[in-house]
């Protein structure tokens, strides 16, 4: 593992930004807490290098969205998003656009046409314990500038995403945020010193911002909560927002408990319906990752599967043109015995080859999600069962 590896390359990235003498930046990144964290290191960054920029929260990578903005502009980031499908970027990158990508889930490689994918998992780390999107994304800053330093405590934040806790790269960082003051150890937490708030308390709110409330400004409203801190204002969106939510998640549960919930020999899942109407459809894995630990409604040895039809619109961008469903999929305690010991395929294996021509998928070993057409839920379903 080479951090300094990273570093020289970084560096080659950053020169080839200087030379092409564009101000005017695009920001795509995902719409959870590691992609609001990431978003607001990146844009905050560019801003304090005097770039505009505009910030696209995108809870996958629509090949339409991509098209699109590669035929009209001529920089753009990805974060906390992308590397899975950097190859496709690449091949839809009409404008040659300076594209660079900072990301933690599994790489696909494949990169060219000025597309610079710069996921540390090429340096030896794992995306699923060493390292967060934010945490890419906050040493691609630091590289840019050292003054974007005070950024440390969004990295960690991030990471908070990762339940192993705080290895790897992170736990350097948090090492070096606490000697330099950035953050403060409370109870099994830390202290955000600028905002008196603790890493997880804002993990959680970015969560809740971004998923819950994506189609009602809520990722914009977590980018500032990010730099800025959580007003009263934001506080009561998101206590109305996790009502929302928990609502939904009652709802849900007590349908699987009534036999919504169906179990095939490997996979059981279930369709979310109209149980999470108005919100980002992350909230489907939260949920199946919350399902995971139910032990008294799901096998601990099938994978969880939930899918929910997606709005087509995207905040910020338009209308998709074709009808979607998000497949969320995640591995209980048990099969991620398996999936280590090579007994059972990695979720994001399994989704992969799953999907085929229907759709395209990404993610970790033992959590991931894909978009497929509409109609084809059943069809993916059973290949998922015969995988």
């Amino acid at each position: 593992m080479s951090i300094d590896a990273f570093r020289k390359d970084a560096d080659k990235v950053i020169s080839r930004l200087n030379e092409s003498k564009e101000h005017f930046a695009v920001v795509v990144t995902h719409d959870d807490a590691d992609g609001l964290s990431s978003g607001a290191i990146i844009k905050e960054a560019l801003e304090r290098s005097k770039f505009e920029v505009k910030i696209i929260f995108l809870e996958k990578i629509f090949p339409e969205v991509v098209k699109d903005l590669h035929s009209n502009y001529n920089l753009i980031f990805y974060t906390d998003i992308g590397s899975a499908h950097a190859n496709l970027i690449s091949s839809l990158n009409s404008k040659n656009s300076l594209t660079i990508i900072l990301d933690h889930h599994n790489a696909s490689g494949g990169e060219s046409n000025n597309v610079y994918d710069l996921n540390l998992e090429k340096y030896g780390y794992k995306g699923e314990t060493d390292f967060s999107g934010a945490t890419i994304t906050y040493l691609f800053a630091k590289q840019l500038n050292s003054r974007n330093e005070d950024l440390i405590y969004l990295a960690l934040v991030g990471s908070k995403e990762i339940p192993d806790g705080f290895l790897g790269i992170n736990k350097g960082l948090v090492e070096e945020a606490e000697r330099k003051g950035y953050i403060k150890k409370k109870g099994n937490d830390y202290l955000i010193t600028k905002f008196n708030t603790t890493l997880g308390e804002m993990f959680s709110s970015l969560q809740i911002l971004g998923s819950v409330g994506y189609y009602s400004q809520g990722p914009e409203i977590g980018i500032k909560a990010a730099i800025s801190g959580i007003d009263t204002s934001i506080e009561e969106k998101i206590k109305s927002l996790e009502f929302k939510r928990k609502n939904a998640n009652k709802k849900l549960i007590e349908a699987l408990l009534k036999g919504s919930l169906k179990k095939l020999n490997r996979i059981q899942w279930f369709d979310a319906s109209n149980f999470f109407k108005g919100m980002g459809t992350k909230v489907l894995g939260t949920f199946c990752s919350y399902l995971s630990y139910q032990t008294h409604i799901v096998d601990q040895d099938k994978y969880i599967v939930g899918i929910v039809d997606m709005p087509s619109e995207i905040p910020n961008w338009g209308k998709l043109e074709k009808e979607y469903c998000k497949i969320s999929a995640r591995a209980p305690k048990k099969l991620q015995e398996l999936i280590r010991s090579k007994k059972s395929i990695s979720v994001v294996d399994l989704l992969v080859n799953s999907t085929g021509p229907h759709g395209f998928a990404d993610g970790h070993d033992f959590a991931a999600s894909a978009i497929i057409t509409k109609g084809s839920e059943t069809e993916v379903i059973k290949r998922m069962d015969s995988l």
